[in-house]
This record gives C-alpha cells, structure tokens and sequence, in this order.
C-alpha cells in the first residue's frame, strides 16, 4: 500500500466539503470523469444502467465514463488496502472489513449533509457498522446479513415456533436434526448471550485500531445463555452446521441466512416455514434469542480533486439511495438497509427476508470485532457441550475471558508474529502452527503433514485482522510441506514446499 498517497488523500479530504451541499455550486461540478467501480459480479449489469441513469438524471452536469469491475466484497477490502492507488473510485464491501478500511485509508468520510442524509434514512445497526466515533466512513448497501431460522413444517408446527424447548421435542419426536453453529461459529454463538442482555462491544480509536473491549459475557447473564445453548447442544438432533443442504439430509430446522433461501425452497417446497429465532427458558424465565445484524457497504476512495471527490459522493449516494436500494432487490433480492424499502410490500412479502427483519428486532449491529475474537469465542460451544454442571458452564466462560484479556495482553512479539491455520492437521481452524523469520520478510512453518483437500492460510497475530492469500490455499497432494509466506509490505505470497 503506497501510505504516503493515502495520507495526501484523506488530508485532501478534510478539506474538502464534499455532498455537504455548500462548497461548489453544481456548474463546478459539471464535467466527464473516468472512474472505476467494483461491485459483486451479480449486480455489475445493473450497476452499469444505474451510472446511465445518474448520467441522464443529475442536474449538476456530472457524466461518468465508468469501468464497472466484478470484484467480490470479501476480495475487494484486501485488494484495497494492498494498493489504495490501483483500487476502485467506489467500491462495495461487507462491514467486517469496515475497520481494516479504516486503518489503510482507503475510505473516504462523508461530508454533513450525505452523513444527515445516511443516518435519517436508514437501518441503524448499518449506520452503526459504518461510523467511526462521530463519523461516517461508507454508505449502506444491504442489511441482509443476519440468521434466522428455516423450518420443515412437515415437522415444526407452527404453533411451536417461537420455543426453543418445543422445537427440540419436535425434532427428537421425528428423529430430525436442529442445525446450528455453536461449535464452529462465533457468529451464531453470540444469539444466546444477546437473548439475556449481554454485550461484546470493541473501542477503536480514531484510526480504527482496537484499544478496549466491554464484554459480559461471563456474568450472570452468561451463565444463563449457556444454560440455554446446553439445553440444544445436549440433543442427540443436534448439528452445528449452517448448511441449508442439510434439508436433504434429515434436517427439520436450519439457523441460516437469506442467502440459502434457493436452496431450502428447493428441497422444501410447500414444507418451506422462515421465522425469527426462538425462546429459550432458564429457571422460569423465558428470553429470546438474539443475533448479529450484517451488512454491506459502500466506500468511495479518498482523491486528491476534491470535485472529483464531491462527484463521487453524490454518485455513491444515488446508487445507494431509496431507488438504489429497491432496484437491487428487485434485481437479485439483496435486503435493503433503507427503512422505506424495508417497510416495502415486495420486500416484507419475501419469506426469508421479512423472518429477517423480524429477528433484527432482537440483534445487536456487527460492529467493529477483533480479529482474533471469532476464534475465542466459538471455543465456548465446545466447552458448553463439554460441561458437566453448572462449574462446568463457569469454567467455560472463564476460559473465554482469559483468552479475551490476552488480547490487549499481548507482546508486540506475539502481534507480529506470523503463523499457519486452517483444516490441516487434525485441526479445524481453531489452532495456529508458528511460524519463523528466515530471509527478510520470509516465514517459514516447521514441516507439515498434508492431505489432498486440505485448505490453510498465514495470518498475523492469531487474528483474522492480516492474513493472506485472499483465497484458501488449498492442498493439491498428500505430503510433507513447509509453508513459506513472504511478505512485501500489504501483500503476502504464500507457497507450499515438498520435503
């Protein structure tokens, strides 16, 4: 990443007043501009007309001569913090990568009015997961990435729904599985200790670094959600999988997202029954489970014209506006973030997208999360089922703290060292294999034993903050190797090395 231009953007930035409606009058924003832009290969078509239409619409004389690009909202972030230059004018990413954004100056703030515009139109976890302190650094695109729970209501009456203890009997009256992720996925985990008021909030200053964390997860409160994962994790139909396949395959409940919505249908059918997720019950008192509400964003890269800059923020604005919004839903399904779409007919008549909105009612907003947090915490599923009693239940969430406190706890050693994780070994992404500095930013692993199929990747600190390559490396061939990462400044290569 060539840091010195970023700095020279964002500096360009704070003076400019950009879509705050008072530094250029709309003849000084007239003119032709050659940008690019990335977006998800399923909305690139649709993108392309939506640009026409601002062309043939805007009052301001903009014309934008746009190369609109496929690029994924996973592989986007990292492309962009690799090289701010080379990266899109505007771009689309998911919201945990909203704080590694932050970090490389790759996000250009809005201006007063675009931020009043944002905060008064839209939902407010995504508004949340797009502020740093009192500033917006993106706009929303989706508020679609949540969980909720699909069921067989060949199985499920709908009755039933709403308890969890009810929903098990059912499954273990019909010998069908409940699946969901509370061993191999903190995402899912954190439902139950949102359900009895428990919170997992990440500081970060400024720049968008971590410096604290307010976490209760091992309170009272706590105790109380593991009580109530035990009760699903003790079922002998119990599954932790989010796999809507899983329909196929002697499941009556799947706790997923509005991206499996084809597959369910299709195993399904008229069986196909969406809801928000259940109640559980601990010593008399019911509490509802709760989630994460996800999203994705829209950022658009600082530049160093400030009317080019101006320009931009309107066009980020219209794409993502009320219209914008609907015109993608109406395209692919994607959820909107607007209230006003969301309160939609079209929108609130989608099954799995209304069961959505109905659990967002109970989530918390993602907000900016440590990279190293997925792994500790999807370690308590584990000890929950594990646990023998109550002291059991305790030590889990014991545990879960230590590693937390280790965190902020750690040496500027152990932060920078490097290390390989993945499906390797007889592991499963829940353990770092250390690696050692030979050459100059050359890493090398002890040697491995790996199998056909296996995937890996480095990343740095045991955190998901930094890690490469974008994709798995994935095994070719059963053998002995030595991984070998080396790493030039944002960008890291890593090989694969018979012995």
């Amino acid at each position: 990443m060539k840091k010195a231009l970023s700095l020279i953007m964002v500096l360009a930035m704070i003076f400019a007043l950009c879509v705050s409606g008072t530094a250029y009058a709309d003849s000084q924003l007239a003119g032709t501009y050659d940008i690019t832009v990335w977006v998800a290969d399923a909305i690139v078509d649709l993108t392309k007309q939506q640009i026409d239409d601002f062309n043939a619409t805007n009052t301001d004389g903009i014309v934008f001569n746009a190369k609109v690009e496929a690029v994924g909202e996973g592989d986007a972030a990292t492309q962009m913090i690799t090289d701010v230059e080379a990266g899109g004018d505007i771009f689309c990413f998911a919201q945990d990568q909203f704080a590694r954004l932050v970090q490389a100056g790759a996000l250009a703030k809005l201006g007063v009015k675009a931020a009043e515009t944002v905060r008064a139109n839209n939902d407010a976890g995504v508004v949340a997961a797009a502020t740093v302190g009192e500033d917006l650094y993106a706009y929303p695109l989706t508020s679609d990435n949540g969980y909720f729970m699909y069921y067989d209501k060949s199985v499920i009456p709908e009755e039933d729904i709403d308890s969890l203890e009810k929903i098990i009997a059912d499954c273990e009256a019909a010998g069908k599985y409940f699946s969901m992720e509370n061993e191999t996925s903190a995402w899912y985990i954190a439902s139950w200790f949102f359900g009895t008021g428990c919170v997992s909030e990440w500081e970060t200053d400024s720049d968008g670094s971590f410096i604290s964390i307010h976490d209760t997860f091992n309170s009272p409160e706590g105790l109380i959600a593991a009580k109530g994962m035990k009760k699903l994790l003790d079922s002998k139909y119990y599954l932790s999988s989010s796999d809507a396949a899983g329909f196929d395959s002697g499941c009556a409940v799947v706790v997923t997202g509005t991206w499996a919505y084809e597959t369910v249908a299709g195993i399904l059918g008229d069986n196909l029954g969406a809801a928000d997720l259940p109640s559980f019950e601990v010593d008399g008192k019911e509490y509802h489970m709760g989630s994460f509400n996800g999203c994705k964003l829209m950022g658009v890269k600082p530049q160093t014209d400030a009317v080019r800059a101006a320009a931009l923020h309107k066009l980020a604005q219209y794409l993502t506006s009320e219209e914008g919004q609907m015109e993608r839903f109406n395209a692919v399904k994607w959820g909107p973030a607007n209230l006003a779409d969301q309160a939609n007919e079209a929108v609130q008549a989608n099954v799995a997208l209304a069961a959505l909105l109905e659990q967002n009612q109970h989530s918390l907003p993602q907000g900016q999360i440590h990279g190293s947090w997925w792994d500790i915490a999807k370690v308590i599923g584990t000890d929950v089922k594990e646990a023998k009693d109550e002291a059991g239940l305790q030590k889990a969430l014991d545990n879960y703290t230590a590693a937390i406190s280790a965190v902020f706890n750690m040496s500027d050693a152990d932060k920078n060292a490097w290390s390989v994780i993945g499906s390797i070994c007889g592991t499963n992404w829940d353990t770092d294999f250390a690696m050692t500095e030979g050459d100059a930013g050359v890493f090398q692993s002890e040697v491995l034993e790996l199998k056909a199929g296996e995937e890996l990747k480095c990343r740095q600190g045991k955190s998901w903050d930094v890690n490469f390559p974008a994709d798995n490396v994935v095994v070719e061939a059963d053998g002995s190797y030595i991984v070998q990462l080396t790493v030039d400044g944002d960008s890291g290569v890593v090989e694969l090395i018979a012995q």
